[in-house]
């Protein structure tokens, strides 16, 4: 192979890799490589996301094009150069390293040389033809090239336009299935505020007929309270009196103790009861319609829910025993927790719970989705959740999320999130097996029933700040908790 042509490598060096002429304007990307201002601009065309360097298809930011001012020197430096070696060889492109014209073309090394190159060593065994037939052979096999190209960009522009055709289709498709959602969802909201307003309005016309008849009765009440007050007040008086006193005037007496038969208040009317009775019927009829209503609409949101179940990984947790607290007691395998009657002789370690009926999970969780189930069985005090592995060890604790612990329990039947300690959200559903499913990512933690995957609670995203996050379980007597397998 011919020794390279340093005029042609520098040349090759000062040429744009789009536009194959000399450099524009040039400019580098993030990857170190450089193209024209306008050849780079046009080859990303309108697209305002990050795209990729042509040449190593490495990311780069759109707008990140920095200026090469030393290659445009350079590039004006070749032009100069190149100026000057085709004037002193005719016109036409010289010999670097002879100053001969190119008038002949290598086959071996691909690359135009003069006679003297063709006599020298490193050519005299390769096949040279002229470069003019050179060009015209290579120019066919690159305008055969050239066809192909441009009839598979027509093709392609065909696919384009074909696809731009049918998204606009389906895109007005869509639109029209939006519009018709929104328009009916929109009717069906009107309806129900309609009958809602209906049946609040009934409701409270019963509820002031009510109100009125009652305030009536009260008043007739307090009258008789108050005039049979007063003439039990002067019988006694009377009865106190000496026999001639007494019996004096003794028939007005009699005539006043027998005045006051007592007044029934009045009654509800039967018309009243029946509009009541009708009201709730009709109520009872309208709910019922629309629970069976709400149970047929599509489970999309449950697989969607069951999809986002799915992205969780599934936390092989086991109890810490460094940490329970010693009336605590944890089954050989460390997967069970239940209230001992007596206290355990174990040593007061830093992380041992002394006060509260604690223990943490060994596992900790800085990053990533994890989630665990916990049978909870029919205990009547337990709690589990999550908490900071800092979490306070010593003296009460009152689980919430000011103490570092997010949780659900049960205490004395009452089932609840321990959201404050004055004031935990008292929670429906009480199940039998709880899934704790951390996002440590988004700092939130939300709690399923197990059973059916029907969601408790969610604190809400942020809640749960950074650190290392540990499985907490808290119990009291009478209560198990085991963490499933």
């Amino acid at each position: 192979m011919a020794a390279d042509n340093p005029l042609e490598s520098l040349q090759d060096e000062a040429t744009c890799p789009i536009c194959l002429e000399y450099f524009t304007e040039p400019v580098a990307l993030e990857c170190g490589h450089n193209f024209c201002r306008a050849c780079i601009t046009e080859c990303w065309g309108g697209s305002n996301t990050d795209v990729s360097c042509p040449q190593c298809r490495q990311a780069v930011q759109h707008r990140n094009l920095r200026p090469n001012r030393q290659l445009a020197n350079v590039v004006e430096i070749v032009k100069r150069l190149s100026f000057k070696v085709t004037k002193g060889a005719g016109g036409e492109r010289a010999c670097w390293e002879h100053q001969e014209p190119l008038k002949l073309f290598c086959k071996e090394d691909q690359t135009p040389i003069c006679v003297v190159c063709d006599r020298s060593r490193a050519h005299k065994s390769h096949r040279v033809v002229p470069i003019q037939e050179a060009a015209e052979e290579y120019k066919e096999n690159i305008q055969a090239h050239l066809k192909t190209r441009r009839e598979e960009r027509e093709k392609f522009l065909g696919f384009k336009v074909t696809a731009e055709v049918k998204s606009q289709e389906y895109l007005k498709q869509i639109e029209k299935e939006r519009q018709k959602i929104v328009s009916e969802f929109q009717q069906l909201r009107q309806l129900l505020e309609e009958q809602e307003r209906l049946l609040l309005a009934q409701l409270e016309k019963l509820n002031k007929k009510i109100v009125k008849i009652q305030n009536e009765n009260i008043t007739k009440l307090c009258e008789e309270i108050s005039h049979l007050s007063e003439l039990i007040s002067d019988i006694e008086g009377k009865c106190q009196k000496p026999a001639s006193e007494f019996l004096q005037d003794i028939r007005s007496t009699l005539s006043r103790c027998g005045k006051g038969k007592l007044q029934q208040p009045e009654e509800i009317s039967p018309e009243l009861e029946k509009g009541l009775r009708d009201f709730s019927q009709k109520t009872v009829a309208l709910l019922e319609t629309l629970r069976k209503f709400k149970d047929t609409l599509p489970s999309a949101l449950d697989k969607k829910r069951g999809e986002s179940l799915a992205s969780f990984t599934q936390a092989n947790v086991t109890l810490d025993p460094g940490t329970a607290h010693p009336r605590l007691f944890l089954s050989e395998d460390r997967k069970s927790v239940s209230w001992a009657d007596t206290w355990q002789d174990l040593p007061d370690n830093p992380e041992r719970f002394d006060t509260d009926l604690c223990v943490l999970g060994c596992e900790g969780f800085t990053s990533g989705r994890h989630c665990w189930e916990v049978e909870v069985g029919d205990g009547r005090c337990w709690a589990v959740g999550v908490a900071r592995e800092s979490v306070r060890r010593k003296g009460g604790i009152s689980p919430s999320p000011e103490e570092g612990i997010w949780a659900v329990g049960q205490w004395l039947g009452q089932f609840q999130a321990l959201t404050s300690p004055e004031t935990p959200l008292p929670l429906r559903r009480v199940p039998s097996r709880i899934r704790v499913c951390l996002d440590c990512d988004r700092g939130q933690v939300t709690f399923f029933d197990a059973g059916d995957q029907a969601p408790i609670f969610t604190f809400p995203p942020a809640s749960v700040p950074g650190g290392r996050i540990c499985p907490w379980l808290w119990v009291w007597t009478g209560s198990r908790l085991s963490l499933c397998p």
